[in-house]
């Protein structure tokens, strides 16, 4: 097989590259480790339920406002994940080691670390259980638990990534299989889906696409390859401007796009996959493939979806503007598992993250939060090796965009930026609680131009 370094390396990428990883060498030290283990107790000021991007992040800013024994994380995962870098490990171009970190060493030092899962919220008591049966209350509650992924809800799996040539680069469990299927490849139909649910990262099932794409043309296999993208939505991308550069990338490359198209059957021993018509219930197709990649059906965690906090879909029910919760004035939510109208990315909950840090400050002082959150998100559209699309948008589908130049062409610097800069914002500045988005940069860019 052709060594990726052969497909995707060139100079400036390698120097750049280089020059990222020493900096990452360099800010090792500075990395957070949790202190010496405290007594465990059962009331905190500050609860913050999860241990993902939201949740730490959430709770080194809560450090500072109240001190560290105040807050305590509820988490069960030894290991903290920065998914956004998946996508490039499913194509070959990062290792999956270079994901995680022990939760240990991103929780903030001195925060209490309750490794166990959530079971029960009780905010009419101020109080959740956990699995190892501890009630635990709270003066202030942040909710941050994540999106469910259900890959049992389509038939064949999760048992049909036992099969080889079908990958999923929304798990940890599976994000290597679809390189592996990938440098697998021969010919036939390569598969891409994107499922009936809300998702994390809405531009993730395309970007592998796109890079399988640019994988088959370096290594000689784009003529044999018939690259398939079936969505259950009715647009490439939810946002004009980038749809309409995204639409010109397909037209291009001859890439089939078919619309309202969901995976609801893998029939993994036989490479074929069931589609319904969502424009026409009940009529379905089936489709061999050669290469298969799995968007899972992604929900609420199951223990909001019944809870008291839960709006009538399963989301924590928020306040868009504030993040505070609707009928709980105590209770907050921040990432993925609220029903904030906007994308659910890392980046939107950098944004979250300096909002919500605001209005719990003035809660705290009994006063009213001001400070408004514009639904700012961003997805970084990965077009292929070295370049990216760079999507910003707000609460309108409108683009919210940092740089001073046309972020809907595709950019080297920005597939840098995605691949090497990001990644160390997060561990280091991030998951610190020093990062609230990249709306100074939009104002010091504008008052250049000015």
């Amino acid at each position: 097989m052709t060594p990726l370094a052969a497909v995707v390396s060139g100079p400036r990428v390698r120097l750049f590259a280089c020059l990222l990883r020493l900096g990452c060498q360099q800010a090792k030290p500075l990395q957070l480790h949790t202190g010496a283990s405290l007594a465990a107790k059962n009331h905190y000021e500050v609860l913050v339920l999860g241990g993902g991007s939201g949740g730490i992040t959430m709770a080194a800013r809560m450090k500072r406002k109240v001190g560290a024994e105040n807050v305590a994380i509820v988490e069960p995962s030894e290991r903290h994940f920065y998914q956004p870098i998946w996508t490039l490990v499913g194509a070959g171009a990062k290792p999956l080691a270079s994901s995680g970190r022990p939760t240990a060493s991103v929780i903030p030092s001195g925060v209490e670390w309750i490794k166990a899962r959530v079971v029960d919220l009780n905010p009419d008591k101020n109080c959740i259980h956990t699995d190892n049966d501890k009630e635990i209350s709270y003066k202030y509650l942040i909710i941050a638990l994540g999106i469910q992924l259900d890959y049992e809800k389509i038939k064949g799996l999760p048992e049909g990534f036992a099969h080889p040539l079908i990958g999923s680069n929304y798990s940890v469990r599976t994000v290597e299989k679809t390189w592996k299927a990938l440098q697998d490849f021969k010919e036939g139909n390569a598969i891409f889906t994107f499922p009936n649910t809300p998702v994390k990262c809405a531009g993730a099932p395309q970007k592998i696409m796109y890079l399988s794409e640019a994988y088959f043309r370096k290594t000689g296999k784009r003529s044999k390859a018939n690259i398939i993208f079936n969505t259950s939505l009715g647009a490439i991308f939810g946002v004009k401007k980038y749809a309409d550069a995204l639409q010109e990338i397909i037209r291009e490359r001859n890439l089939t796009v078919n619309y309202k198209q969901n995976l609801i059957e893998v029939r993994a021993d036989k490479q074929e996959a069931v589609f319904e018509n969502l424009d026409k219930p009940g009529e379905t197709q089936v489709i061999s493939y050669e290469m298969l990649h799995v968007t899972p059906p992604m929900s609420p965690p199951d223990v909001l979806k019944t809870s008291p906090v839960a709006d009538a879909a399963g989301w924590v029910d928020v306040d868009k503007d504030t993040l505070q919760h609707k009928r709980y004035p105590n209770v907050f939510g921040i990432g993925d598992c609220t029903n904030l109208p906007t994308s659910k990315t890392a980046a939107a909950v950098a944004a979250q993250s300096g909002i919500l840090d605001r209005t719990i400050a003035l809660i705290m002082k009994n006063q009213t939060p001001v400070k408004k959150y514009d639904g700012y998100t961003s997805c970084p559209l990965v077009t292929g090796y070295n370049h990216v699309i760079l999507a910003e948008f707000d609460y309108n589908a409108q683009p919210l965009e940092t740089f001073p130049f046309d972020q809907s062409k595709e950019r080297l610097s920005m597939y840098l930026m995605k691949a090497d800069v990001m990644p160390f914002l997060y561990w280091n500045v991030m998951l610190r609680g020093y990062w609230g988005g990249p709306a100074f940069l939009r104002k010091l860019f504008h008052l250049g131009r000015s």
